[in-house]
């Protein structure tokens, strides 16, 4: 149902894609609403499809974000820290800022700066996304996201917006417990979306789920 989700606006886009059931929460389909996708997407910023926002970098489908939110959703809490590994536009870390309103805080890493400060420029687009960074309740920085980013960590949750190869220990690693993982992995031929829970014990359990086609997690380009 996602190609049909398609809107001539933000509103039309979010009422779409909750009543074809991809968002299936009242906060989620809150905390996307509240964040204008034409301030993050080049063209075509309503329709539900990946488009290319430059650098070899995309932003994925708004049903693709309206699936990791939920499944992170029972780890997103008001003072939840969350890591947005990929973070590319900055779509997603705004809406996960939202959702871990008042007090929570995002941390966007990619690994080409020219994305960080498309980033940055994006959410400085509203009022509501220049508040979260001058208060520091987001933050993007230039960083290899294999490796995470455990100065800010231990992490409720963590969102990975590009393939990897595998999933990553030291982003397990970086996981409270409890805590969330929702990651795509594979090659460019065969990858699927896992979710990986760390128990309060600290046991790992992962499940894996739908076929997705992601760009892949890798170096950055040599400069």
């Amino acid at each position: 149902m996602a190609w049909r989700s398609s809107g001539s606006s933000n509103a039309a886009l979010i009422a779409n894609l909750a009543e074809n059931g991809l968002i299936k929460s009242d906060r989620v389909r809150k905390a996307m609403l509240n964040v204008d996708r034409a301030h993050y997407a080049p063209e075509l910023p309503y329709q539900d499809s990946p488009q290319s926002i430059g650098m070899s970098a995309t932003i994925s489908a708004p049903h693709m974000h309206a699936s990791a939110s939920e499944s992170l959703l029972p780890f997103l809490h008001p003072n939840s820290k969350v890591l947005d590994v990929g973070s590319g536009s900055g779509y997603l870390s705004h809406v996960l800022a939202n959702l871990i309103e008042p007090d929570g805080k995002v941390i966007g890493v990619d690994h080409i700066q020219g994305l960080v400060d498309l980033a940055n420029r994006n959410m400085s687009k509203s009022t509501e996304g220049k508040e979260l960074l001058t208060s520091g309740r987001v933050q993007f920085i230039k960083a290899d996201g294999r490796k995470g980013w455990p100065e800010g960590g231990p992490y409720d949750a963590i969102h990975v917006g590009a393939a990897a190869v595998e999933a990553h220990g030291s982003l397990v690693d970086q996981l409270k417990a409890p805590g969330r993982m929702f990651i795509p992995v594979g090659d460019r031929f065969s990858q699927y979306i896992w979710v990986i829970d760390k128990k309060d014990n600290g046991s790992v359990e992962q499940q894996k789920s739908y076929g997705v086609m992601y760009v892949p997690l890798t170096d950055a380009p040599k400069e």
